[in-house]
């Protein structure tokens, strides 16, 4: 920092010298004042929609004409900015009436009452009446898709979530539709989002500082299945959850709360409690098995991970010429339903038909895969019902447990034993590093020792990396490429297809940071994203989590080698291609999707 070009400026008397790039916004937070925000989101949208962040400044003793928006004017020598003049207090109260005054105030039934960010702002500005009173937008509910409500009556117009699928996620199904006072966000002519090329990633709702846009909860599903004698309901949570679920109950971003997540489940009433970071493991195995058959027998290359269902719907509507190159593995998610309804159904003597599958996600894409047609094995879902980790939240409060107080538990077997391998899945480059670990040991022979795989960490949009490796006794240079967000996907797609790029595998996560920041886990305001940064947070508290684990490569895992020995023989067999593996098809835009 010390050869960044300053300046000099003062706000509300305190002088203070920041960088030349930074905004007056950013310069209030380094001098400690605070400035309201609600359209503003950092590096992602910095339009100055909502003109809640204005103050009055002069240069040089020159006033500026108006009152300019702090979240895009930049600093200037000599400017004196003030935050707090009665101008500005007047201007503020009065533009966050007027947002109000076209806006769904039902705040008490909200799913956002509490984490809403227009809320926020109006107890800070002490704002106990609305004096505007009018017409309003004509409402629009879209709730036809697995993944996303869309509700108009809430929206601010803020543009935080077209930013984000524009800008973040390179896609582009909302923008600002109509014209003047009948003005909303949604998809282009009217369209559902279920009928267009959405990829259900949910960082639209991640962006949204109100309501407007939501996950489709499925809460009462849930308590219905767990209120049901006569069915025996299991549930698994996936390795990301366990980073971010304590934060809904005032929890440090990134604290790991792994043994209390078990303990609360189990509360719930759940008949099991196993973790999805199993099937990660297996995952690996099955994947890594596959790579290297491509790779010894000339199979299609590079193989792309199928971890992620919005990735694999980005693909197949946008990229269906690398549908030959998705691995046929089905996600952790539903291996494991197809398993817990199959292997350990035979084992316990139940019923699957009388079995419901639960499973806990970082994601919202997850509900919608959870119904695509072929996710099931002789006409039975592999998975019945997904949960997001602010819907588990939710649950834990509406059933009144005291999540903090909980003492640590352990999952159950025999789907409950884990690596920590299978725990970096919920990270940008986990499965990765995962599966280097066991290949590596497969084609050498070895125990190694040295398993970490630092080139595939980090928050970097695309990582690349090169491996040697003794396949079939001749060194091989294993190229590898990481790319998280559908917009970084696509950059790495279209380099393979200009034949400027040649690897062998890529991991993909649709989501910024992989499922740590997933659409589903608990809302990070605008004002905490300045001071935190819950994608690196989060993914710290996984590694630390695989540091901790006696067992971190997946074919470690006994109870992996268990399920091959009593049930699927080897990886990639007959049985595990039944139960395991899966198929992808092109995808139209614009029609209704499954």
């Amino acid at each position: 920092m010390s050869n960044v070009e300053k300046v000099n400026v003062t706000i509300n008397g305190i002088a203070v010298s920041v960088p030349k790039d930074y905004t007056v916004l950013l310069a209030a937070k380094a001098a400690g004042i605070d400035i309201p925000t609600l359209c503003y989101l950092k590096d992602i949208n910095e339009i100055a929609a909502c003109r809640v962040c204005v103050v009055e400044v002069d240069i040089n003793g020159v006033p500026m004409r108006n009152l300019p928006a702090s979240c895009v004017l930049q600093v200037q020598e000599g400017m004196n900015v003030r935050t707090n003049t009665e101008k500005v207090r007047k201007a503020v109260r009065k533009n966050v009436e007027l947002i109000l005054a076209n806006h769904n105030r039902e705040c008490l039934t909200c799913r956002r009452n509490g984490t809403c960010e227009l809320q926020k702002l109006c107890e800070e500005l002490s704002i106990d009446d609305v004096p505007y009173d009018g017409a309003k937008r004509t409402p629009v509910l879209d709730d036809l898709s697995h993944s996303i409500v869309r509700d108009s009556s809430k929206c601010i117009l803020c543009g935080r979530c077209i930013s984000v699928c524009k800008n973040v996620q390179g896609i582009g199904v909302l923008d600002f539709t109509k014209r003047g006072f009948n003005t909303e966000v949604a998809p282009a002519y009217d369209f559902s989002m279920r009928d267009v090329n959405c990829v259900y990633c949910g960082q639209c709702i991640n962006a949204c500082p109100v309501a407007a846009l939501r996950e489709k909860t499925s809460i009462e599903k849930v308590w219905e299945a767990l209120d049901d004698p006569e069915k025996f309901v299991v549930v698994q949570t996936a390795p990301a959850v366990r980073a971010a679920l304590g934060e809904a109950f005032g929890l440090p971003v990134g604290t790991p709360v792994t043994g209390k997540m078990v303990a609360a489940l189990r509360r719930l009433g759940f008949d099991k409690v196993f973790d999805t970071n199993f099937s990660a493991d297996l995952t690996i195995l099955e994947e890594g098995t596959e790579l290297l058959t491509r790779l010894k027998e000339g199979g299609t290359l590079p193989l792309i991970t199928s971890c992620s269902p919005g990735w694999i719907r980005f693909c197949e509507i946008n990229y269906p010429d690398f549908l030959d190159n998705l691995s046929t593995c089905k996600s952790p998610q539903q291996m494991f339903g197809a398993l817990v309804k199959s292997y350990y159904a035979n084992k316990a003597g139940i019923d699957p038909k009388k079995m419901v599958c639960v499973s806990v996600m970082p994601c919202t894409a997850k509900k919608t895969e959870a119904q695509r047609p072929e996710m099931e094995v002789d006409g039975i879902r592999d998975v019945d019902i997904v949960l997001t980790t602010r819907e588990l939240a939710d649950m834990i409060k509406q059933a009144r447990i005291n999540f903090l107080a909980l003492e640590d538990e352990d999952d159950d077997s025999i789907l409950g034993k884990y690596t920590g391998a299978g725990v970096i899945f919920g990270t940008t480059g986990g499965v990765t590093e995962a599966a280097l670990r066991t290949i590596a040991d497969i084609v050498t022979g070895e125990d190694l020792q040295e398993i970490e795989y630092y080139d595939v960490r980090g928050m970097e949009g695309i990582k690349e990396a090169t491996v040697t490796l003794p396949i079939d006794g001749k060194p091989t240079e294993i190229k590898v490429a990481v790319a998280h967000t559908t917009a970084n996907a696509a950059k790495v797609l279209d380099a393979i297809r200009r034949g400027e790029k040649n690897y062998h595998f890529i991991e993909v996560m649709a989501c910024p940071g992989g499922c740590v920041h997933g659409g589903g886990q608990p809302h990070v305001s605008a004002k905490a994203r300045l001071e935190v940064n819950p994608k690196a947070d989060r993914a710290n508290a996984l590694y630390s989590e695989d540091e901790r684990q006696v067992l971190r490569k997946a074919h470690e895992n006994p109870e992996v080698k268990a399920l091959y020995e009593e049930f699927l023989s080897t990886p990639n067999s007959h049985v595990a291609h039944k139960y395991l593996h899966t198929h992808y098809q092109k995808k139209e835009v614009y029609c209704p999707q499954e």
